[in-house]
């Protein structure tokens, strides 16, 4: 009896060691991985159209092979626009939309955490002493969820770079998470036009046609999300710097004037 409560007990802990083990090599393999990707794709500019190419001949696997290559795109400041494209191209509208999301999740989460627990203090010592940014920040703290879907919505604010400077930022990795919701709309009509383009050939051909009615409402759902991130983010500044102005001048009004 008291080694089967010994084995319950402890199949949950090594689990969870086990999980945080595994999560630490794929981490370290996508960090590796991504400065070689980085310096490729800048060398060769059809480096990624090649690799879809390879991903379309894995058979059942190329879900997870785009999966893969779009974590290691996202750390490396690779765009993943075409990346999208193609897992419409390749898989259809909803096997690539869902390759697509979890692929731009998980590399962003990755590209998070390289900003909050490795080049954090370097960025935090650049940043010191800049009220803007530390309103923002206050901003992003206070309306984490709220203000990082809105910027997933937005076209103005890169989807690469805004990876690690919310890492930077007070705003929890729970309401980073949670705000990948703003990435769908845009997921979903990059996919959509890649299963309407129905091989990778057209994808890579551009279209040749002019913009869709969907990506002119898109991009009208971005314009208005970022007027309205903005608002957010002056109105919380402005709220956060007042606050401390007015904690600030009664410490001010305690020193005593020199006679």
């Amino acid at each position: 009896m008291h080694s089967k409560l010994s084995s319950s007990t402890l199949l949950p802990q090594l689990s969870k060691r086990s999980l945080k083990i595994l999560g630490l090599v794929c981490l370290g393999f996508f960090l590796t991985s991504a400065p070689a990707l980085a310096q490729e794709a800048t060398s060769n500019p059809g480096f990624i159209e090649r690799i879809l190419l390879q991903i379309q001949d894995l058979g059942p696997w190329g879900p997870i092979a785009l999966i893969a290559v779009y974590v290691i795109a996202t750390v490396a400041f690779i765009s993943g626009g075409l990346l999208t494209l193609g897992a419409g191209a390749l898989f259809g509208l909803g096997t690539g939309s869902l390759c697509a999301f979890i692929g731009a999740s998980l590399g962003a989460t990755a590209a998070f955490l390289v900003g909050r627990y490795v080049a954090r203090d370097w960025v935090s010592k650049k940043i010191e002493g800049n009220k803007t940014f530390s309103a923002i920040d206050q901003a992003v703290g206070d309306e984490g969820f709220k203000i990082v879907s809105l910027t997933r919505l937005s076209p103005v604010f890169p989807f690469v770079l805004l990876n690690y400077a919310f890492g930077i930022t007070s705003v929890s990795l729970r309401d980073y998470v949670l705000g990948f919701v703003g990435m769908i709309p845009g997921t979903f009509l990059y996919t959509y036009l890649g299963a309407t383009a129905g091989n990778l050939a057209q994808v890579f051909a551009g279209g040749g046609e002019g913009k869709s009615s969907a990506e002119y409402a898109l991009f009208a759902v971005g314009l208005i999300a970022t007027f309205v991130v903005t608002y957010i983010i002056t109105g919380i500044a402005k709220k956060a710097l007042n606050e401390k102005l007015v904690t600030e001048e009664p410490n001010a009004q305690d020193v005593p004037a020199e006679l």
